[in-house]
């Protein structure tokens, strides 16, 4: 049997608008994962930290404050620097168009927007981990998870 997708949902830096974060875990939820809040105002060592230690999937990050450029490139730092390259950083909020494929470079996958359909979320966590576990072995593809 396929174990749950474990996903930490987290606010970086000192934005307090939560609420599109709390869809989302709802939302994941009601999709069958696991899902782990970690509340506002962490920092990115806070996140790296609470993704290890729940042996989590997904980490989503959600930010309002413009601070995207700085606070998820550091979260994908610190998780690789700690040997957790397997966990899939994903970023919303408000986020400037022409930072979608630097925020890419950097690791961070699916840079969305406000008005997203919570369901191209899930999909995109569904097709990132089944990735993922695919390559190391974990589990077979399914159809359409193979392109990027």
């Amino acid at each position: 049997m396929e174990r749950k997708i474990r996903i930490l949902v987290a606010k970086p830096g000192l934005d307090g608008h939560d609420r599109g974060a709390l869809v989302l875990c709802e939302s994941f939820k009601t999709a069958g994962m696991e899902v782990i809040y970690t509340g506002v105002h962490q920092t990115p060592e806070m996140i790296a930290e609470a993704a290890i230690a729940e042996d989590v999937d997904v980490v989503a990050l959600s930010l309002m404050d413009g601070l995207y450029m700085t606070l998820f490139p550091e979260v994908v730092r610190l998780l690789r620097e700690k040997g957790a390259d397997g966990v899939c950083v994903m970023g919303g909020g408000i986020i400037a168009e022409e930072d979608r494929p630097l925020l890419e470079g950097m690791g961070i996958t699916g840079a969305f927007g406000p008005g997203t359909p919570v369901q191209t979320v899930v999909d995109h966590v569904r097709k990132r981990v089944g990735q993922v576990r695919e390559r190391n072995g974990e589990r077979e593809p399914e159809k359409g998870e193979r392109e990027s």
